[in-house]
């Protein structure tokens, strides 16, 4: 496709202005200006000192590191490179956008570089699977038996496939959420179903299965009917705490058709069931994405209209102290604009310092820093919209290079 630009390609194809930076220097004497023999500064730098140079720089330029020579190309790949790597500061997270929703193909960006890259994602068949991020590692899950799930790291291709959770059949609603542990690298995903009764559309079967890559297996963590609430797609795993944004099945008023109910995974009552609560959320929505920033529950949601929440006004981001809402932003006007035609349900993702915002109906990218409290729109998608109905999405993800499914 004209204007992108290929992961791979981008690495030999910048590895030839880096061999010319790092092959050799000139130096001028004093004593007749003579030209001293150029000397390889990879000759100089001991490997210790090399590695640490080359693990602060964006992953996209590790790859080219990598290919500028065999002595380069060794360190990047060894463990003891990975190591230090992981414990350096973490990588800005990146963006994958689908751009078809076939297949599952698209481009990454690199908030770093300000760089669209043509990689291609592992496992996943269609656009429409479930996915789940967690330093590093994205979980993808099958929309049709909901029982087919990978595990893998779309920067290595490093794939794993799951064993198939016990019992579960196909839910009307499914929610998927991983969690990396940051220093043991294992992880803990869980599913979230939501069933209606039959004959009943106030209550719903809820159940819940969770995944623990240290014992390879999986458990029926527990089960319980709603009344007046259903799940839908999005939970989040933080600090060991499932979150699940609810939805209302009628009955209750504007303010509140949406909420949000909590679970422990860490600890379980004396009757061997995980602790729930129930916590309201800080205004009408038209819908909620909720995301993992530091082990700090955030929710980008669209802001519904008073007297019709149906219609959405604008877009807020909040964090979770405890049980209470902190904003934290509001979209400026000026880029709730500049999407376009926008609708009242959109995707946003982010990790570590950074939150996605991207209407389904355009190749528009909003990035916004949490530290720096700044909008800024990333640099344009290569892809065209080509026709009315077609539609975008995405989720965020760390690229690493040290962590393995």
């Amino acid at each position: 496709m004209e204007g992108e630009t290929s992961w791979i390609n981008d690495c030999f194809d910048d590895a030839a202005r880096d061999i010319g930076k790092f092959e050799s220097f000139t130096d001028l004497s004093d004593e007749g200006n003579k030209e001293i023999n150029a000397v390889s500064v990879d000759l100089i730098l001991p490997n210790d000192l090399l590695e640490r140079i080359i693990a602060y720089l964006p992953i996209a330029s590790i790859f080219r590191a990598g290919s500028v020579c065999k002595r380069w190309h060794e360190i990047v790949s060894s463990r003891r490179f990975l190591w230090n790597f992981s414990h350096v500061l973490s990588q800005k997270p990146w963006y994958f956008m689908f751009t078809s929703s076939d297949e599952p193909v698209g481009h990454a960006y690199d908030p770093i570089l300000r760089k669209w890259y043509n990689i291609d994602l592992p496992c996943i068949e269609t656009s429409s699977w479930f996915i789940s991020s967690s330093r590093g590692l994205v979980c993808f899950m099958d929309n049709d038996s909901q029982s087919e799930l990978y595990v893998c790291n779309p920067i290595t291709k490093c794939c794993k496939k799951l064993e198939e959770p016990p019992s579960l059949k196909v839910a009307d609603y499914s929610a998927l959420a991983i969690s990396v542990d940051r220093m043991l690298h294992g992880y803990t995903i869980s599913i979230v179903k939501s069933k209606q009764v039959p004959g009943n559309f106030f209550q719903w079967d809820l159940s819940v299965y969770t995944y623990d890559s240290e014992t390879r297996m999986w458990v029926a963590s527990w089960a319980e009917v709603l009344t007046g609430w259903r799940s839908g797609d999005e939970s989040v795993i933080c600090d060991g705490v499932l979150y699940i944004l609810i939805y209302s099945t009628g009955g209750g008023t504007p303010e509140n058709r949406h909420g949000l109910i909590t679970y422990n995974l860490s600890s379980r009552s004396s009757h061997g069931l995980l602790i729930r609560s129930f916590i309201p959320v800080p205004c009408p929505l038209t819908c909620g994405r909720l995301m993992n920033l530091k082990e700090k529950l955030v929710m980008v949601g669209g802001i519904g209209k008073q007297d019709r929440p149906d219609i959405i006004k604008g877009i807020g981001i909040w964090v979770l102290n405890g049980k209470v809402w902190q904003e934290i932003a509001r979209m400026p006007h000026k880029f709730f604009q500049g999407f376009g035609e926008f609708d009242d349900v959109f995707a946003s993702s982010g990790t570590d310092d950074l939150i996605y915002v991207q209407s389904y109906g355009a190749p528009a990218l909003l990035v916004f820093d949490m530290n720096q409290k700044q909008w800024k729109w990333s640099q344009k998608c290569p892809v065209i919209k080509r026709f009315p109905l077609q539609l975008f999405t995405g989720f965020c993800f760390e690229p690493r290079l040290e962590i393995e499914p």
